[in-house]
């Protein structure tokens, strides 16, 4: 099966490790990194979400209006919005996009986060509203017949939306965590399963979960797997080692400054973030590259794990996943848009031919 590759689409050049220079919304260094990642063989971008940032959709449409080949992975939270609303929003954007629209939604895993916009639900109650509020957009994508609902979040009568999206019977629904009411969620109704990245066998247990989850609820097909990490690359290992400390070193410097500080106070909340500083405190080295430092020195605020070494040292690592039954490979560095420029020149193309050999092996056996 061919692998397939997500990078980020930011709205500045602010990472953890540089201030950005300008304001939270910079529309040319948007539109140049996304043509970035259109012109060096990413597959799709991740518009991702945040209660005082920019809002994502619109700069995806944006960007979906300036590019011709790049997907967009549009984050969303369900407390933001009416889900009938939500539907037509992704459906326009469908539309926008020619159909390349994927829609991620997050549950929240940070109450003060949440709480900034007004949610005031608790973390069960949240992902039983997401599995609700999936369903709903999903039903509002598919039928020209109006239809009502009464759940336990979300109450009408008589809905049908004007405008359908492009991709028949409807986009791709993805969908991320590390907790059992995650994997019960996601498994049931995503089509597309994001994980942070963690050592290969806790990833493949991970995998296993969300698998069980999907066959518990009915479905024949699981979804679709997706990891995430920050690639640390440079020619040689000794370089490539040496920019991974001087990237920690910055990230504890920006900290230490109080210019940078992950959301909310205090030890991580969600499951997925407590997993990473559990790993990173057991060992710093795991596999053949994954690296834990960065992840500790953010507390693991989100995508936060690093594959360190030359770029056939990290796509050799990165093929370990694939193995494992990873379909799609996320991927964002510190410096956006040069990590993004060597990424796709350097790795993508030495994953992408390991793969297809994989794939005609796999098919030279079966004939």
């Amino acid at each position: 099966m061919p692998v397939e590759f997500l990078g980020i689409a930011a709205t500045n050049d602010g990472s953890e490790t540089n201030p950005r220079s300008g304001g939270a919304f910079d529309k040319e260094y948007t539109l140049r990194l996304a043509r970035a990642h259109e012109d060096h063989g990413w597959d799709r971008v991740l518009f991702a979400y945040g209660s005082g940032s920019p809002e994502p959709g619109s700069a995806a449409a944006y960007i979906a209006a300036h590019t011709t080949r790049l997907q967009i992975l549009l984050a969303h939270r369900p407390n933001v919005s009416y889900p009938t609303f939500a539907a037509k929003e992704f459906a326009t954007l469908d539309q926008i996009s020619d159909g390349r629209l994927t829609v991620h939604f997050i549950t929240g895993g940070n109450d003060h986060e949440q709480q900034r916009e007004g949610d005031f639900l608790t973390k069960d109650q949240r992902y039983a509203r997401t599995r609700e509020y999936i369903e709903i957009v999903q039903r509002a994508w598919t039928s020209r017949e109006p239809f009502d609902h009464e759940g336990e979040y979300y109450r009408f009568n008589d809905f049908v939306s004007d405008v359908a999206p492009v991709q028949q019977p409807r986009p791709d629904v993805s969908f991320g965590g590390s907790s059992a009411a995650a994997y019960a969620a996601g498994g049931a109704v995503a089509d597309i399963y994001a994980l942070w990245g963690e050592p290969l066998a806790e990833t493949a247990k991970q995998i296993e979960a969300v698998r069980a989850a999907a066959a518990a609820a009915g479905r024949t097909t699981p979804p679709r797997i997706q990891v995430a990490f920050r690639p640390i690359i440079a020619p040689t290992e000794e370089l490539a080692w040496e920019k991974a400390h001087r990237t920690v070193a910055a990230i504890n410097a920006r900290k230490e400054s109080g210019a940078w500080a992950r959301r909310g106070n205090g030890a991580p909340e969600n499951a997925g973030s407590q997993r990473l500083v559990a790993i990173a405190g057991q060992g710093e080295r795991y596999d053949r590259a994954l690296w834990t430092p960065t992840a500790a020195a953010t507390g693991g605020a989100g995508n936060s794990n690093a594959l360190v070494g030359t770029p056939e040292t990290v796509a050799q690592a990165l093929l370990d996943y694939y193995d494992l039954g990873v379909d799609i490979l996320s991927a964002r560095g510190y410096d956006l848009l040069g990590d993004a420029i060597d990424f796709g020149r350097y790795v993508i193309p030495l994953v992408r031919e390991e793969v297809a050999k994989r794939d005609a092996e796999r098919a030279a056996k079966a004939g």
